[in-house]
């Protein structure tokens, strides 16, 4: 059984309709990527999962259960967390001060998770009393997955996570997003950087104005003719 079931999901912002339809499954424990061109709907797709915007019509089903008309803090408790590609820190508060902000839910003792999340993005232990504002992107990107993490999640949903980083702070982002899979997180993840999202993705969907084009696994999408015309730069 899929841990997400998206079924012939409308949606979209005011009069405007972006979403005709799409309908995705992610099973526990996978990787799977949204991939399609700018305005397909991948984001908007993101925020209707997570609460952020209405489902106009269809269904989302977590771990069984219709989630389809709950707010995000209610989508939270059920296991879900959300990095957006923008504002996705505290820049004025402390490393160390937006993890603390991630366990806003919990009343145990997090500080074992925190030394967790500095394990796996050491560069963020050094830096635990600095502002998050002041670091550098891939950093501030860290600090977004770290604070997410904080909930210990089921599933995180991660909108553009290697946007605006420098290709190698990419393949190192790439890495954190497979070893917290690797840790137990599902993740569903919209992506321009299309070939390395499908290289280390079990799955994929390409989405082309808000509907369903093409679906299979990252290996099959990789080695798709029209997808590398299309997606992957030829």
């Amino acid at each position: 059984m899929s841990l997400l079931s998206v079924r012939d999901v409308v949606s979209g912002y005011n009069e405007m309709e972006i979403l005709h339809g799409v309908s995705i499954e992610v099973a526990e424990g996978e990787i799977v990527s949204l991939i399609g061109p700018n305005g397909a709907g991948k984001s908007t797709l993101l925020k209707t999962i997570f609460g952020l915007l209405p489902a106009w019509k269809g269904q989302v089903l977590f771990g069984g259960e219709d989630i389809t008309r709950l707010p995000p803090e209610q989508v939270v408790r059920r296991g879900i967390c959300y990095v957006p590609q923008l504002d996705n820190i505290f820049p004025s508060l402390t490393v160390e001060e937006n993890l603390e902000m991630g366990a806003y839910l919990r009343n145990d003792d997090f500080r074992a998770q925190m030394e967790e999340i500095y394990a796996l993005f050491p560069d963020l232990a050094d830096r635990r009393k600095t502002p998050a504002g002041k670091l550098s992107g891939g950093m501030r990107q860290m600090v977004a997955f770290g604070r997410a993490l904080m909930l210990q999640p089921r599933m995180l949903l991660l909108d553009e996570p290697s946007a605006g980083l420098a290709p190698m702070v990419v393949e190192l982002i790439f890495e954190r997003i497979q070893t917290i899979n690797q840790q137990g997180v599902t993740i569903l993840m919209v992506e321009q950087n299309a070939r390395q999202a499908l290289a280390c993705s079990h799955r994929g969907y390409v989405l082309v104005d808000g509907r369903n084009r093409l679906e299979g696994t990252g290996e099959e999408l990789l080695a798709d003719k029209e997808i590398g015309r299309l997606f992957l730069g030829g």
